[in-house]
């Protein structure tokens, strides 16, 4: 197969060189466009990242491939109506960093149920007394996991592992794996009112914006923490401050804020130094930063190096196992 990837970084080269040994490769930095789309005009075969705008006037140009393959979960850039219609198959990476932001999520509980982040904090400057740094177990507490997809189900795992009872929310409801895992579904207004710590793994639309906020703020359990590893805009930012200040939460966790609701993939900050630019200025100086009580990522629970290889591994294996006559992951077949 003759295979043109464009959006590739440098290191990715080496795992697919030798995951596609055998083929023609050819690697492009650069998005695919009209203005380089004949560059590719011998391949079948072609992977794109989300700034690749894959349009009818960019398909119509794209006369032998028989394969597109986005690095992404998101395939928005594509024009998938088009691509059937030209009979291409067009496939995604459904998921590549499920356990992943799972752990990323125990590792902000873990910071503020233990003060780690205080007690790092505290050493750097000499000082190794323990006042002020108590922290409290796990065990016996109840977690409320707000979307029970894939990560949220990693989450009940790990936390059933520590002996936490476990209440969860979603509109789809497993009552199968609920048994298997004992956890229990509750209504989201419960899930406010029973729970020591609140995590959020729901995706951002219109429907989750400003999920938590200045209304139901006043159910949640005196006391609790909230921890959020999944978009910005599903926490009210005034809300969660207002409930900090009011100490209706103690601590909060946070990989993500409200105003990065540009970032439809995480890898998009790998990719995208303005982008990255833009996040720095929006959490620099703010003020919920300056709090002891609250723990900010800026955005890595997806950033590992097993996770971003899932990616490659998801591409190597849409490709092989496309041409091997038995497509994996379509879109559109």
């Amino acid at each position: 197969m003759k295979i043109a990837f464009f959006e590739i970084k440098g290191w990715e080269k080496k795992f697919l060189n030798k995951s596609l040994k055998g083929h023609i490769v050819k690697y492009f930095s650069e998005p695919l466009s009209l203005k380089n789309v004949d560059k590719i005009k011998d391949f079948n075969t072609l992977s794109i990242f989300i700034y690749s705008k894959i349009d009818k006037k960019v398909i119509n140009k794209l006369k032998k491939i028989k394969l597109i393959t986005t690095r992404s979960t998101g395939f928005d850039h594509i024009d998938l109506k088009t691509a059937k219609k030209k009979k291409i198959t067009v496939c995604n990476v459904p998921s590549y960093g499920d356990n992943t932001v799972a752990e990323h999520t125990f590792a902000l509980i873990l910071s503020l149920s233990r003060n780690i982040h205080k007690s790092y904090l505290r050493t750097k400057r000499k000082d190794f007394s323990i006042e002020g740094l108590k922290g409290f177990d796990l065990k016996g507490k109840t977690l409320g996991v707000v979307g029970a997809g894939k990560i949220g189900l990693h989450v009940i795992r790990m936390a059933k592992s520590f002996g936490m009872e476990v209440i969860a929310f979603d509109t789809n409801q497993d009552v199968f794996l609920s048994e298997v895992l004992d956890f229990k579904y509750d209504t989201f207004e419960n899930v406010l009112k029973k729970s020591d710590i609140i995590s959020l793994h729901v995706p951002h639309n219109k429907h989750t914006h400003h999920l938590i906020n200045k209304n139901n703020i006043k159910l949640i359990k005196k006391g609790s923490i909230l921890i959020n590893t999944a978009r910005g805009a599903v926490v009210e930012i005034d809300a969660l401050i207002e409930a900090l200040d009011k100490k209706i939460l103690i601590g909060a966790g946070l990989d993500v804020m409200e105003g990065e609701e540009y970032i439809k993939e995480e890898k998009q900050l790998l990719y995208d130094k303005e982008k990255t630019e833009a996040l720095h200025y929006l959490i620099k100086d703010h003020k919920l930063l300056n709090r002891e009580n609250v723990v900010f990522t800026p955005h890595i629970g997806f950033y590992s190096e097993e996770a971003l290889m899932r990616i490659l591994e998801t591409t190597s294996v849409n490709i092989n196992s496309f041409w091997g006559k038995n497509p994996q992951n379509t879109l559109n077949s």
